[in-house]
């Protein structure tokens, strides 16, 4: 299992054991994902450049190859978009992090990946 995880002091805990399981469950043992949060300034800048919106955004997934991708949380955002989901940002962020594997996997939002992410919500109690 290839999985690399930056999270700077002060950002919740996920348990590297939870990031491991969803990570095969998703995009399978021989994926290589990094994780990393990043300052709201940093996913503003990520944001309008690869999608033309100039706001900060919660998560952005990026495929860097076939077996190897990297998701960037931003926490502030998450905190925002946590209530709109009727969560907390720490029950929020595991099922953000399902959402963009799912778009590393190829899957655009639709009813196919909101089924998936209930799937893999309810398997792993989120």
């Amino acid at each position: 299992m290839s999985l690399s995880f930056y999270s700077p002091p002060g950002s919740p805990r996920l348990p590297r054991a939870l990031l491991g399981r969803l990570k095969n469950a998703v995009l399978g043992k021989d994926y290589a994902l990094s994780i990393a949060f990043v300052a709201p300034r940093e996913m503003r800048r990520l944001n309008r450049r690869y999608r033309g919106r100039d706001s900060a955004t919660d998560i952005l997934s990026f495929p860097l190859a076939r077996t190897h991708g990297e998701i960037l949380f931003c926490m502030r955002e998450v905190k925002r978009a946590a209530p709109k989901f009727h969560a907390t940002p720490p029950r929020f962020l595991p099922y953000l992090l399902i959402h963009g594997m799912l778009h590393l996997k190829g899957l655009t939002h639709g009813r196919r990946m909101e089924r998936l992410e209930r799937q893999f919500c309810k398997r792993f109690f989120i």
